[in-house]
């Protein structure tokens, strides 16, 4: 993984060196319009308004004002000032921090670099900056796979094998965007401010044994998940086959733990009817019960090391 502090002098259109971390100090735009979306339903309560009511005062969808609370939609100013008239907002606080996240809501993220032009594909690619953008506001990344190795833990050449066989419709230029959008990810892995991002690992044995890019490629991402499994962000668990089936295996997921000031915590699920981003109290609740018990099925992290290691020492010599 490239350091980020590292001078470069390469020529390619999507070096990921030399430039800051992947996670700023502040919020990323789509945290910032959760944040606002939050911060208007609170307020829509607190004065007693049900969407119906606002929409006809702002004469307006009602679609709009629940976009805006959702962080789906991007926020104007006059917009948001007409809703702090409605909702009878007069401290001055409280309008400095609805301006300034209507403000931060506007900024363009740093992953939109890799992602401009990347069109979305049914089924196999959302659209390519929305998980990036919640992934860069995140504290804490728990995942569980069984189809391969998790973004955050891949060698260059297995994300061109893995991009290459899901994404068959795309160009060579949108491949090398899509691996540079994965490499700037994984800076949040060793930055140094704000802290490191923890990830907590969990995949099947499966993802091991399954051949992606040839042996040596293998080899290298093999090692790869034994040096970053020494990070002390970062724990890696393996579900061994005699585990047997798990209620994790309905479905690949990633829960990302967001800082209460940025917003709710997101399951990212993934599935061939499309991938969805889940901040229901319900859901959440029901994928850390998911979550926790693929934990409690799977090898400890020294465990884990010494199958990954049995596993490395079959394919290519060092």
């Amino acid at each position: 993984m490239p350091d980020a502090s590292a001078s470069c002098n390469c020529k390619q259109a999507h070096c990921v060196t030399n430039h800051p971390p992947a996670a700023a100090a502040t919020q990323s735009p789509i945290g910032a319009r959760r944040r606002l979306g939050a911060e208007l339903r609170r307020l829509r309560t607190r004065a007693g308004l049900t969407l119906d009511d606002v929409a006809v005062r702002m004469t307006c969808s009602t679609s709009k004002i629940s976009r805006l609370e959702t962080g789906k939609g991007v926020p104007k100013v006059p917009d948001v000032s007409e809703l702090m008239r409605i909702y009878g907002v007069v401290s001055d606080a409280e309008r400095d921090l609805l301006l300034r996240l209507v403000h931060e809501g506007r900024e363009h993220g740093w992953w939109e670099t890799f992602t401009e032009g990347v069109q979305p594909e049914r089924h196999f690619l959302d659209r390519p900056g929305r998980y990036a953008s919640l992934e860069s506001d995140a504290r804490r990344v728990r995942c569980f796979d069984f189809t391969a190795v998790h973004g955050l833990l891949q060698t260059e050449d297995y994300m061109r094998a893995v991009l290459s066989r899901l994404l068959v419709h795309h160009s060579a230029d949108d491949l090398d965007r899509l691996v540079a959008l994965r490499q700037r990810r994984q800076q949040a892995l060793r930055r140094r401010v704000p802290r490191p991002l923890e990830v907590v690992a969990v995949m099947d044995e499966v993802v091991l044994r399954r051949p992606v890019g040839g042996p040596e490629v293998m080899a290298a991402q093999l090692d790869r998940l034994l040096e970053v499994g020494r990070l002390p962000n970062v724990t890696l668990r393996v579900v061994p086959h005699d585990a047997g089936i798990l209620r994790a295996h309905a479905g690949q997921f990633v829960l990302l733990d967001i800082p209460a000031e940025l917003g709710s915590d997101v399951v990212f699920v993934e599935g061939h009817a499309g991938d969805s981003y889940l901040d229901g109290a319900d859901d959440l609740d029901l994928y850390r019960e998911v979550f926790a018990d693929a934990l409690a099925s799977a090898l400890s992290p020294a465990a884990s090391a010494e199958l990954i290691t049995r596993y490395r020492a079959g394919h290519h010599p060092r």
